[in-house]
């Protein structure tokens, strides 16, 4: 079989190139499909989702293996949101181009038969070539746990936050309500964060407890890198009441890293959804993660 990790053809209107963008109008190269998968993986032993020559250990590079293995030649991704090492992700969402016409069981069924269990693809569907995991997504949802106890679970060590402070959730929500919008969010991205633009439009942040855990829910258009950690790294300041809530605004304001409190644990991080327009028609999967079975935009209210 031929490899097309590296190579590129030259059709009308614009070069392809291997999990590229392709213009509305335009198609992929004759024998070649777009595959886009569903995943879902356990970061605690991980060191990220992005393939890095010094770890083996990753997300990517476990599915490009597996996903070779199932096509019989080499297979390059592209996903939706790149997480961090120990971050989880319920709905990851990937695409690879393949010359290999395999039936949509041998890319769920067959690829899972040659990760290891801390990574599952849950879903696979041929996509148009105008679908990208990266640039068609619309939106990305995130949930962050939190136990907060006098002593760490032993049975969630590595899936939760665990704190041993009790939490004003009311004080917490205030301080959320100054992030909503659309704002520059430079006092809450790493250092080494290669957005070209800060700004974010934050359209949910919602806090509540579900069953003996404390659940953020956060929505926007995209994320900064460590977004999520350090906003909730400000929010559980102000819920120690080590902050007032008017503080949360003052640290988005300054536009300055050093503002803002401790980046909190990947641990309680999932990537729980990524939405991309209906006409892609993707499978619709519930957010999760097990310990938290509610829709987006629940939090706090009886599951439907």
């Amino acid at each position: 079989m031929s490899d097309i990790s590296h190579s590129s053809f030259r059709i009308p209107h614009y070069t392809y190139r291997p999990n590229g963008e392709v213009p509305p109008g335009e198609q992929l190269p004759e024998g070649i499909r777009r595959i886009a998968l569903g995943v879902e993986y356990c970061g605690a032993r991980l060191h990220g989702f992005q393939k890095q020559a010094s770890a083996a250990e990753t997300v990517q590079a476990h599915l490009e293996q597996a996903l070779s293995s199932i096509a019989n030649e080499p297979v390059t991704l592209v996903c939706a949101g790149r997480t961090d090492a120990g971050v989880h992700a319920t709905n990851q969402v990937i695409h690879f181009d393949t010359r290999a016409v395999r039936p949509q069981r041998a890319w769920v069924q067959g690829v899972n038969t040659r990760l290891p269990d801390s990574v599952r693809v849950r879903w696979a569907q041929e996509v148009p070539a105008q679908f990208h995991a990266r640039f068609s997504a619309r939106a990305r949802s995130y949930r962050y746990l939190i136990h907060s106890a006098p002593t760490r679970s032993a049975q969630a060590a590595s899936e939760v936050t665990w704190t041993q402070h009790e939490l004003d959730l009311d004080a917490m929500r205030a301080g959320a309500g100054h992030l909503l919008g659309r704002h520059d969010f430079t006092s809450f991205r790493a250092s080494q964060c290669q957005a070209k633009s800060p700004v974010r439009d934050l359209t949910r942040l919602d806090i509540a407890p579900v069953g003996q855990l404390i659940v953020l829910e956060v929505s926007a258009n995209a994320f900064l890198h460590h977004m999520v950690r350090n906003i909730v790294g400000v929010l559980m300041a102000v819920g120690r009441g080590e902050r007032k809530p008017k503080w949360v605004r003052e640290v988005l304001e300054s536009r300055d890293r050093t503002a803002g409190g401790v980046t909190a644990p990947p641990f309680g991080l999932y990537l729980v959804d990524v939405e991309y327009p209906k006409e892609f028609n993707l499978p619709e999967s519930q957010p999760g993660p097990l310990l938290v079975p509610l829709p987006l935009g629940r939090l706090g209210m009886e599951a439907l």
